[in-house]
């Protein structure tokens, strides 16, 4: 203790993926000495890194096709840390899962977009290949029954593709407990305000203050209201964007099916995914919509509503300028629409026939209880809506990171680059050797030791 407050080097503020993964990285790969998370919830991964909450998907950019070839790089070098761990740590079949993943492209405009892509990324993604119709008949005969359009997939097999991000928030927070490093965590804390002090940084808690050398914010979108409250970050405000998904009441297919992105379209496209909460049934979403929410099944004080919007002139001109596009208009019109109680599944069976043709609006369902949500950080200066993570770092000894999809997917990436900024501001050792040998191969540690 330290005048009378608790002491620790570093402290995390947030329980989910990301947060539970900097604490694994920082207990096994550094040789910091003390580390605190608080999660003001009583476990952790308990809002968007529940496996309700998301699509379970590890996105390594391979089939993600509103990803351009340098966020690809970036994001495969990441996400197959992830993949890496699963395997060298025996988590295969409990954590992460094997299988068949694809992106299908519909009509001959899609068909043309989809082989020019598969072109550019074919030397970073080798192992991908295109599957005509004839193929998919024999892979996924769904996707062709009534079919009239012509099609084309780029996809793998035998790949990780679904991730329990819940579990492995667990893990990574169990496995972080039997390092050396001394880990205190602290579950139903809720951090209320964070000041400097004694040049340390004082965090204020429903439990008492602690000290730190440094702080790491990862609360999704509360880390941008932290970041507001300290002065930092006032350059950002944030769209809230809610997603829902529809069961089919059996296993359809055995494929995660991606769909071709409009790349004037800044949300996700639909896509069906077998579900791993649900005994592997089809599950289609995401929807998109927009909610005066941080999460999505609690509400919200007013007075952190209009901090998170900040709806200034800059702000407003990038709503309308979404609102402007015909084609953006219409889908979040439509998207609106599929939320609709006991009709949105008829507005949202046009959207699940384009996997699925002989789907009818009877064959699914409202998924209640799942979906979270998935906060877009808009740039006042730029007057854009940025579509990857975002970061505050002060220089200061304060990180506050904000980390839409695919932030999960790149949790251990993300931990990775902070781990260096701490280790290097409080003159510790990140253990660079052990990292390669356990999470990385040759190509992507070199990628992402020199990404910053």
């Amino acid at each position: 203790m330290i005048n009378g407050s608790y002491y620790t080097q570093v402290t995390i503020i947030g329980g989910g993926i990301i947060g539970a993964a900097l604490l694994f990285m920082l207990s096994r790969y550094s040789d910091i000495e003390s580390v605190t998370l608080f999660e003001k919830y009583d476990k952790p991964a308990s809002l968007n890194s529940s496996a309700k909450a998301n699509s379970q998907t590890l996105h390594i950019g391979d089939i993600e096709t509103n990803y351009d070839l340098p966020k690809s790089q970036k994001v495969s070098a990441s996400s197959s840390m992830v993949a890496n761990f699963i395997t060298h740590f025996g988590y295969e079949g409990t954590v992460g899962f094997r299988g068949t993943k694809m992106v299908l492209a519909v009509g001959s405009e899609e068909i043309e977009r989809l082989r020019e892509r598969h072109e550019r990324f074919q030397a970073l993604f080798p192992y991908l290949e295109l599957w005509d119709a004839q193929t998919l008949s024999e892979i996924e005969p769904l996707l062709m029954k009534e079919r009239k359009e012509p099609v084309l997939a780029l996809g793998a097999k035998d790949r990780i593709t679904t991730v329990d991000y819940g579990r492995l928030s667990e893990t990574f927070i169990d496995l972080a407990a039997k390092e050396k490093c001394s880990v205190d965590l602290n579950f139903n804390t809720e951090v209320t305000a964070i000041s400097k002090k004694w040049g340390k940084y004082l965090i204020h808690t429903n439990r008492g203050e602690f000290l730190s050398d440094m702080v790491i914010v990862n609360a999704g979108a509360h880390s941008l209201l932290l970041a507001h409250e300290m002065g930092y970050g006032r350059h950002y405000a944030m769209l809230p964007i809610g997603g829902s998904f529809y069961f089919a009441d059996r296993a359809l297919l055995d494929s995660k099916v991606y769909t071709m992105q409009n790349p004037k379209l800044p949300f996700a496209v639909v896509h069906a995914d077998p579900d791993l909460t649900a005994d592997w049934k089809s599950r289609f979403g995401p929807t998109a919509f927009a909610m005066p929410k941080l999460e999505r099944y609690h509400d919200i004080e007013i007075r952190n509503l209009f901090e998170m919007l900040s709806l200034d002139r800059s702000v407003l001109e990038v709503y309308m300028d979404l609102m402007k596009d015909e084609e953006i208009r219409e889908y979040i019109l439509r998207n609106f629409a599929h939320e609709l109680p006991g009709i949105g599944s008829s507005y949202f069976i046009k959207e699940a026939q384009k996997i699925i043709p002989s789907l009818r609006s009877d064959d699914i369902y409202y998924a209640q209880g799942y979906g979270g949500m998935r906060p877009q950080i808009i740039d006042k200066k730029s007057k854009r809506l940025l579509l990857g993570e975002a970061k505050i770092d002060s220089g200061e000894g304060i990180i506050f990171n904000m980390t839409p999809s695919p932030g999960a997917s790149s949790c251990l990436g993300n931990a990775f680059e902070d781990t260096k900024r701490i280790c290097k501001r409080l003159g510790k050792t990140l253990y660079k050797q052990k990292i390669k040998k356990e999470l990385c191969d040759e190509k992507e540690y070199c990628y992402l030791s020199r990404s910053q």
